[in-house]
């Protein structure tokens, strides 16, 4: 049987799996005077569709406001990716949704984020749980300083999802497989898993996420500091997870939006402006403020 592991790691795990970046949280914070707005579009879907409701949320870092009353669904077996200017909230949104904003002394959330009905801000909730259950990948890979094998097994272990090698072999095979990993590790599934390239290491992180069976994978700028070729790899690989899970993205990229997205959400200042079907949003976007960012007035 598999070495137990004690809770305080699985709290260490569930901090390391939404490390969050001290540049992003500053960058975030930069909203001085937020007005709301009435978001345009299509936020909210029918029950049936959804797996993610938010309604009414507000994110304040002290005084300062950075979520102006957002209302927005994330559907099953979707893509749904959220662009917008430097600054805009996008990537605050994003982490209220397995509530790694938890982790900042100053950042209070107000309103109702559900996950299949139930409120992830209950306070009778272990986050430990909903952070298996919403997983994160982040914009710089941070496997953890062990072997391919254990970064992707020890999920599975500390929320005793396996109790032999002969399971644990199997999920870690399985993930690495889904993150298209498996043929490229296989072999050298001893070798520290922070020697593999850029892009290698973030496909780790997603087998690493994907080892816990979330139902939901959030990426923050996942390809950012990766190559074209690693990119490229990092979508086709958000495609084919998308038959399993639900996908919340978060992306300077209004190209890669549109390669991966079946819905986008375009934030500025803090508010939720317009939310629609990708082609759409990229084609024919109903307000001024998303039409000049996506054709490059600002940005």
């Amino acid at each position: 049987m598999d070495k137990p592991i004690m809770m305080n790691e699985k709290v260490n795990f569930a901090l390391t799996m939404g490390m969050t970046d001290t540049d992003d949280i500053r960058e975030e914070t930069d909203t001085t005077e937020i007005k709301q707005m009435a978001t345009v579009g299509s936020p909210l879907l029918s029950e049936k569709k959804s797996r993610m409701t938010c309604r009414n949320v507000d994110v304040f870092y002290g005084d300062k406001q950075a979520i102006n009353n957002v209302s927005l669904d994330v559907g099953k077996n979707e893509v749904l990716a959220m662009i917008g200017p430097s600054g805009c909230g996008k990537s605050t949104f994003l982490r209220c949704l397995n509530r790694m904003n938890d982790t900042i002394d100053i950042c209070r959330v107000e309103g109702s984020i559900k996950l299949d009905g139930q409120d992830i801000y209950d306070n009778s909730l272990d986050v430990v749980p909903l952070r298996a259950r919403v997983g994160m990948v982040f914009q710089k890979p941070n496997p953890f300083p062990k072997s391919i094998y254990d970064n992707v097994a020890y999920g599975p272990r500390i929320h005793g999802l396996v109790s032999n090698k002969a399971e644990t072999d199997a999920v870690v095979e399985e993930s690495l497989k889904s993150a298209g990993l498996w043929e490229e590790v296989k072999d050298r599934l001893d070798a520290p898993g922070t020697g593999l390239s850029g892009g290698q290491q973030q496909r780790l992180c997603i087998a690493r996420a994907i080892a816990v069976k979330p139902e939901v994978i959030l990426m923050d700028e996942p390809c950012s500091a990766l190559d074209p070729i690693a990119t490229a790899k990092i979508e086709e690989l958000i495609d084919e997870l998308r038959a399993e899970f639900t996908i919340a993205i978060v992306t300077h990229s209004m190209q890669q939006a549109a390669r991966v997205s079946q819905r986008t959400a375009y934030f500025h200042l803090g508010d939720l402006v317009e939310v629609d079907k990708t082609d759409k949003i990229f084609t024919s976007p109903s307000h001024q403020l998303t039409e000049d960012y996506i054709t490059g007035r600002f940005g």
